[in-house]
């Protein structure tokens, strides 16, 4: 099985990614961790994108795409993949093509306001790394005594722009997916457990 999942920041793609891949023993797969690891192993492709990085650059489409041919290659994909956040414009949809065929492509859909809600809430511990929710944390220290703080990627005005930037480049992507008659919108706005269910009723059609 060879999934996609689009969806906004904060709408949950790498908490439904996670119970999706483990549930059908599939690669859950994402360009970040894609990026780190082959600048962790040396490879001629890693050591180009951190020339990139290092320089303030993006990594430009040829780099990421030969990154996801070399990923998909691996042991852990022979059951499938899925892809979480990837990819992010046409371009890489069509080149990507060329690579693999593509089973499913989920969307999941939350309005904005609740995407907001949910991203400005949180709040990260600076000493031990664990996060949490305004709305069900309210003590502004850590259990671990230090103090919360609210990254800069999470801050509201941040947060408006990251969803302005998503809508321009993701909704060609859509239109791309659904002409291909494999795009298939979620409801991301409820419980953990009932959003893979409804991703699951998906896949087992």
């Amino acid at each position: 099985m060879k999934l996609i999942f689009l969806g906004p920041p904060g709408a949950g793609k790498g908490t439904q990614a996670v119970k999706i891949a483990e549930r059908f023993q599939i690669a859950h797969i994402s360009t970040g961790d894609m990026l780190r690891a082959e600048m962790r192993e040396g490879t001629q492709l890693g050591l180009e994108a951190k020339s990139l990085i290092d320089r303030g650059e993006l990594v430009p489409d040829d780099v990421i795409l030969g990154m996801v041919k070399n990923r998909i290659q691996k042991e852990d994909c022979k059951n499938g993949f899925l892809f979480d956040g990837f990819p992010r414009t046409i371009a890489q949809a069509e080149a990507l093509e060329k690579i693999s065929a593509i089973d499913y492509v989920i969307n999941l859909e939350v309005p904005n306001e609740r995407l907001i809600s949910r991203i400005s809430g949180r709040r990260m511990c600076a000493e031990c790394g664990a996060g949490y929710h305004v709305s069900t944390y309210a003590d502004p220290n850590c259990k671990c005594g230090a103090a919360l703080y609210q990254r800069e990627d999470d801050k509201e005005e941040t947060v408006r722009n990251r969803l302005v930037v998503y809508e321009r480049s993701t909704k060609p992507l859509i239109e791309f997916y659904t002409k291909k008659g494999l795009l298939h919108s979620v409801n991301g706005d409820a419980s953990i457990d009932v959003v893979d269910e409804a991703i699951r009723a998906v896949l087992s059609k």
